[in-house]
């Protein structure tokens, strides 16, 4: 709005024009000013045009009474529905007052933009080479705590983010590169690191249904055994069946809890793979690189583990079968006895 001041987004108090033609509450722009002191050099907050000294700003008297108009009608320079930051929320370094939450971070400036404050980096030619992300309440782990600039080499030597001012001294002859060129090479890795994780997650889906598959199997096995039997061997068997399908359950929670923490590893790794910062990467990158590399809860294959169980109950299948072959042929023995005990 054109009596909004662009720093405080609120109506502009004390209007002055800068000799680019933006204008601002007169409190607002000397408190901006007042930081760029040490600079020598100041700066519009919008077109980002320089001056050299610092102006020495009058009241748009113009501006002022149009201001005034304005509030008389009962007006309001900001929208109602603005979207202020709340406590869990990236809050726009530019306002002043009540903030609103920032729509972008810029890596570059180090700073965090609402909507409004995000403008001069989309139109202004200055901001061309700025890197913008999602919002980050991150970005000052991205500054040297020993120099207050921003890092963008990484030692490979010392594993970790330094800034230009490091590698001239304490860090003086170590493997360095840019924290870009890292960053692409740890992504390559990571991405190695989740085709394993997809893979394993697929062979431990693989081995539940051929566990389920042949269990159903066996057992449906031992049920129409079962069925042919006396009380007595139908008890025993539905017993050793229980105790079986205990374990299996077992071993396919103990598979299903694995494919559940493996998914949960490919998400993390996934999400680390989209960050945009370089240096939020390379920060994250130690401790999930390392997912990869767990081994498994499960010591033996599903399949190899039962076929142990197979083998056991197979083993009881055939002994069953020969108690019924026995008792059969004492059966059949009896039926063609009995004849001769007629006569």
């Amino acid at each position: 709005m054109a009596f909004c001041c662009p720093i405080c987004l609120d109506l502009l108090k004390d209007p002055v024009t800068t000799s680019c033609g933006h204008s601002y509450c007169m409190n607002c722009i000397k408190s901006f000013w007042d930081e760029e002191d040490e600079k020598k050099i100041h700066s519009c907050p919008q077109c980002r045009q320089t001056f050299t000294p610092r102006p020495v700003l009058m009241k748009n008297t113009l501006l002022a009474d149009l201001v005034e108009e304005l509030k008389k009608t009962g007006l309001q320079a900001a929208p109602a529905d603005l979207c202020y930051a709340g406590p869990e929320d990236v809050a726009c370094d530019f306002c002043t007052g009540r903030k609103l939450k920032a729509l972008k971070s810029c890596l570059v400036c180090l700073v965090s933009y609402c909507e409004k404050h995000l403008q001069p980096h989309y139109e202004s030619p200055s901001f061309k080479k700025h890197k913008l992300v999602d919002p980050s309440k991150k970005l000052q782990e991205n500054i040297c705590s020993c120099h207050d600039e921003v890092m963008k080499i990484f030692c490979r030597t010392d594993q970790q983010c330094i800034c230009y001012l490091c590698l001239m001294e304490e860090h003086k002859g170590h493997d360095t590169v840019s924290a870009a060129a890292e960053r692409t090479e740890r992504q390559r890795e990571l991405e190695v690191s989740r085709q394993n994780i997809q893979q394993r997650i697929q062979d431990r889906e693989k081995d539940v249904k051929e566990l389920q598959r042949d269990s159903e199997k066996i057992f449906t096995q031992l049920i129409r055994l079962i069925q042919k039997s006396s009380s007595y061997v139908k008890q025993q068997v539905r017993s050793q069946q229980e105790t079986e399908v205990s374990r299996v359950k077992e071993l396919q929670e103990k598979l299903e809890q694995e494919i559940t923490e493996l998914k949960r590893k490919d998400a993390e790794m996934k999400k680390l793979s989209h960050t945009e910062d370089h240096t939020q990467f390379l920060h994250n990158y130690p401790s999930l690189s390392a997912l990869s590399e767990s081994t498994s809860s499960i010591n033996i294959r599903p399949l190899r583990y039962f076929e142990d169980v197979t083998a056991g109950v197979s083993e009881l299948r055939d002994k069953l079968q020969d108690v019924l072959r026995d008792k059969w042929t004492d059966v059949s023995l009896t039926v063609t006895e009995s004849p001769r005990q007629i006569h």
